[in-house]
C-alpha cells in the first residue's frame, strides 16, 4: 500500500492503453475473456467501446459492472461510450442504465 492509502500496484499500470473495445457478441462464453482484457487495465483511467457490440447477455454485463466498481474504489475513471442500441436494450432489461460517466445499477 502507498502512503495514500491505494495499492502501488496501479503505478505500475498507467502505461497501459487506456481503451477497450468489446466483441460484437458479449455471451457466457465471453465473460471469462472479458474479465481477463480488464485485469491488466486496472489502476488507469478506461474508456470501453460498446459500438460494435450487436448481443449481450447478463455474465458480460455483471463482469462491466464489477469493473465499475472496482474503477471506482481505485479512484479511476471507467466510461462506457458508443453504447449500441443493443448494447442499451440488454442492459435496461437486466435494470442496468448508462449515464454519461459509466453503467451503473439503478434501484428498484
Amino acid at each position: 500500500m502507498s502512503r495514500t492509502g491505494k495499492s502501488s500496484r496501479s503505478g505500475t499500470r498507467r502505461g497501459t492503453t487506456g481503451k477497450l473495445q468489446l466483441a460484437e457478441v458479449l455471451d457466457l462464453t465471453a465473460a471469462a475473456p472479458l474479465a481477463q482484457s480488464l485485469i491488466p487495465r486496472r489502476g488507469s483511467d478506461l474508456t470501453i467501446d460498446a459500438s460494435k457490440v450487436r448481443r449481450v447477455g447478463a455474465q458480460c454485463l455483471q463482469v462491466l459492472l464489477s469493473a465499475e466498481a472496482t474503477w471506482k474504489a481505485d479512484g479511476v475513471r471507467l466510461t462506457v461510450e458508443n453504447p449500441t442500441e443493443e448494447f442499451l436494450a440488454s442492459s435496461a432489461l437486466l435494470g442496468i442504465q448508462l449515464n454519461q460517466d459509466t453503467a451503473r445499477v439503478e434501484p428498484a
